[in-house]
């Protein structure tokens, strides 16, 4: 979180309603978290102006619990609209506030976008949490070998069709898949740094897409440090995180 992105005071439970009455946007997050970071990307692209409001995950405050049924971030309130979940935030965003789009206008492209975030969230996300919670040598080695995989896979389909004309996934225009990715390649270091996994060097086109998101300012202005996510993400690689993400992850198959 930059210097231009402070967060605003946390309110309480009645203090919303003053945001309520004035339809402002807020988003719940924790500056940790990449699902909510892509609901700060998506609002920043957006340019939408909204309340920011940071909690500690590790000492959530009772108001967030009734606002959240999973108890996880992000959670966007907007007037009397609660969701949570950031793909869901994400498409509603772009629906509510439909400028600059982010999502393409033709339904199959759109399908083939939601396939991507599809895919981003239940296939590479997954494999990103297994092979850092993994404390099994053996079982790293099939997650390491599955995020290789994942990493071929992307970048065949990124060389082909209208998936090579760049420098986004969609093409030339940043997308709702771009904001999905962007977070978890963001803290891809913490797979370098403690399973040994980098990108390989053949996958020109892969690190072509990473590079443009890396530059892209809605991402830079969410963005963190190295040090930072490598310190986050040490309780993931020595097996002690214990939070909602952590265990989630460790029950998926």
């Amino acid at each position: 979180m930059t210097d231009g992105q402070k967060p605003k005071k946390i309110p309480s439970e009645s203090d919303s309603d003053t945001d309520r009455s004035q339809s402002k946007v807020e988003i719940i997050s924790a500056d940790v978290c990449p699902f909510a970071q892509r609901s700060r990307i998506v609002l920043l692209e957006k340019e939408v102006d909204f309340i920011l409001s940071e909690i500690d995950l590790k000492n959530k405050p009772d108001w967030f619990l009734r606002v959240s049924p999973y108890s996880k971030v992000p959670v966007l309130r907007y007037g009397e609209t609660r969701i949570y979940e950031s793909a869901i935030i994400n498409e509603y965003l772009d629906e509510v506030f439909p400028k600059p789009p982010l999502m393409p206008s033709d339904p199959e492209r759109r399908a083939e976008a939601r396939i991507w975030i599809d895919f981003c969230d239940n296939r590479f996300t997954v494999t990103f949490y297994k092979l850092l919670l993994e404390q099994d040598k053996d079982k790293q080695n099939e997650y390491r070998n599955c995020m290789l995989d994942h990493l071929l896979f992307l970048e065949t389909k990124m060389l082909s069709g209208t998936y090579g004309s760049g420098p986004y996934w969609m093409g030339k225009t940043f997308s709702l898949v771009d904001a999905s990715f962007a977070p978890f390649f963001e803290r891809f270091v913490a797979l370098e740094h403690y399973r040994d996994v980098t990108i390989p060097p053949q996958h020109t086109r892969l690190k072509e897409w990473t590079t443009a998101l890396e530059r892209r300012e809605s991402v830079k202005k969410t963005s963190r440090s190295r040090d930072y996510f490598i310190a986050r993400y040490a309780p993931y690689a020595d097996g002690t995180a214990e939070g909602i993400t952590a265990k989630e992850m460790r029950e998926k198959t």
